[in-house]
């Protein structure tokens, strides 16, 4: 999976954006000023999601290719190296379980500016 297809794929959920907040090359999908994903265009063969703690260390503990974030909370935040022994489609559902777990922490107000966007 190229980081073309990622991004597509991130910048087609809702209120979704994407930025450069911390440098010149980490590129960071946000909903709603929240971050779902990260890819440094230095390192474009592997993606940062946000995980439930449970579901990141099973998921580390089943694939070579997952392992905890590089300068990110661990618990939460697992990296994926897009060429190894996982799947495309568990790529996108990874992107998906991570938007979903950002959405789970919004407060009141934000669900309801959320859930008000088309």
């Amino acid at each position: 999976m190229d980081i073309e297809t990622i991004r597509t794929y991130c910048l087609e959920k809702k209120a979704a954006s994407e930025g450069f907040p911390f440098d010149e090359t980490t590129l960071v999908f946000k909903v709603m000023d929240r971050m779902f994903a990260v890819i440094d265009l230095d390192h474009p063969d592997k993606l940062t999601v946000k995980c439930n703690p449970d579901y990141a260390i099973e998921l580390r503990d089943r694939y070579n290719g997952i392992e905890g974030a590089w300068h990110f909370n661990k618990k939460y935040w697992n990296q994926i190296h897009l060429m190894s022994d996982v799947s495309e489609s568990l790529i996108l559902e990874l992107i998906d379980h991570s938007y979903e777990e950002v959405i789970k922490k919004f407060t009141r107000k934000q669900k309801e500016a959320y859930h008000e966007l088309p």
